[in-house]
């Protein structure tokens, strides 16, 4: 750094100085030192107004449990489709198996990986996009992942792939996974610059790293019974599906009918147009597809399937201005500002992703919203994947002005869109680079 300015005596002296003078700031030190931060920057009269009623209720069947690994994508997913099968079937609680999806998802991904390595073989190292491609796999994932995996592997009920030990807690192993992968990085590049034929050498890759995700999560399940009791208690078997038949016969949804809409109000991406992420992805068939709409097109298409009955997938910043306990997202319930001296934070949106500081992290799915006296929503309900102990019972609620500031990305069937939005879906996708905000996986 040119001529950078160090940090001075004198500088330090009155850094010191101000904090000295300020009472207020004293006091904060003596609340901080034995609380939580956010339990000390929580404002319970802000509170009151984000209580867990709503206009518009879809249901209350029971949360589910990612616990330690990144899977909320497919949790979240998981717990749309689950709904059907549940009225179907008339079920009172029902789950589907997430650890089989994730299976599925870490096999492709470890495919994807090796074909990415395959297709930058030219760059050098240190090079920026080889540099993405070598973060190697991980947990997280969009809307658009989880319908390739649905449509090629199918869905399976919990009891037929239950969770283990390693898939409910995916650090190590993950660890492990990504540290092979780049050891077959440096011979898939090597293989290429000697122009030799790397697929076969491929494929021995994949069987050992098959048998390395069998260990870890289970065989994946081909034939199974789904037996039940209903409402009733009446019991029903259904014997020898295939997770495709179970999903034909059980969900049946026409998961290619649903869009990805985004709210990414940068300059580079105009609203009305689609847009694909480079080397995002994990079926190396499938691909992910984003259409940028306004806000206010965004929440209008989110309360109008709603309204129709049907939950509604998103991915959101969960960082930001809440916390686990209360079940709670909003910026005027959590006064960070107040307590850390006055600090006032201003960042919009934009700004935010530009310069980033915000972006999609967690996927859930919207169960209710109410709406005010001119039908405009002003608080969301919120199904989590953070077990019972969360929030309310496992359900949060979002106030509408976090839901402006931090929720990017919605999965709205095509019929909520208006025809220029339906052709703008059709049209070309804009690539993006690999490490855009709207490529972040939840």
């Amino acid at each position: 750094m040119k001529q950078a300015k160090p940090i001075t005596r004198e500088l330090l002296a009155a850094c010191r100085a101000d904090y000295e003078n300020s009472r207020l700031s004293q006091a904060m030190t003596c609340t901080v030192s034995r609380t939580e931060l956010a339990d000390a920057a929580f404002d319970g009269e802000a509170a009151r107004g984000l209580d867990m009623t709503f206009s518009i209720d879809l249901y209350d069947t029971g949360v589910t449990w990612q616990k330690a690994s990144g899977r909320c994508w497919i949790f979240a997913a998981l717990n749309v489709l689950r709904q059907v099968v549940a009225k179907k079937c008339s079920l009172e609680k029902f789950e589907l198996s997430q650890n089989y999806l994730a299976f599925w998802d870490k096999f492709e991904k470890i495919n994807y990986f090796l074909e990415s390595v395959i297709d930058s073989a030219d760059l050098p190292v240190g090079d920026r996009t080889l540099d993405w491609i070598l973060q190697g796999i991980s947990d997280g994932g969009q809307w658009d992942m989880v319908v390739s995996l649905v449509k090629k592997y199918g869905v399976v009920p919990i009891s037929a792939m239950p969770e283990t030990c390693q898939s409910s807690s995916t650090r190590v192993m993950s660890r492990m996974l990504n540290m092979k992968l780049r050891e077959y990085a440096v011979e898939l590049r090597r293989l290429v610059a000697e122009g030799r034929e790397v697929q076969p050498r491929k494929e021995e890759m994949l069987k050992d790293m098959y048998r390395a995700l069998c260990i870890c999560f289970g065989k994946p399940a081909e034939r199974f019974d789904f037996a039940y009791r209903d409402k009733d208690k009446e019991y029903h078997i259904d014997r020898d599906l295939t997770p495709q038949s179970f999903y034909e016969k059980y969900v049946a949804a026409d998961l290619g009918a649903y869009v990805s809409i985004i709210h990414a109000p940068t300059k580079d991406k105009p609203y009305g147009k689609t847009f694909t992420v480079k080397y995002l992805g994990n079926v190396v068939e499938g691909t992910v597809r984003h259409l940028n709409v306004p806000m206010d097109t965004f929440k209008d298409l989110v309360v109008g399937q709603l309204k129709d009955g049907e939950p509604v997938w998103f991915g959101s910043d969960c960082s930001k201005f809440g916390d686990r306990k209360t079940g709670i997202w909003d910026q005027d319930t959590y006064r960070y500002g107040e307590i850390l001296g006055g600090l006032e934070f201003g960042l919009t949106k934009e700004e935010g992703l530009d310069y980033r500081d915000s972006a999609m992290n967690h996927a859930m799915v919207i169960a209710g919203v109410n709406l005010d006296a001119q039908g405009k929503p002003d608080r969301w309900k919120i199904e989590n994947s953070w077990g019972d102990e969360a929030g309310k019972k496992g359900y949060f609620v979002m106030s509408d002005k976090w839901f402006d500031a931090y929720t990017y990305q919605a999965v709205v069937h095509k019929k909520y869109l208006s025809r220029e939005l339906l052709e703008a879906l059709d049209g070309e996708p804009v690539e993006l680079a690999p490490w855009d905000p709207m490529g972040s996986l939840a």
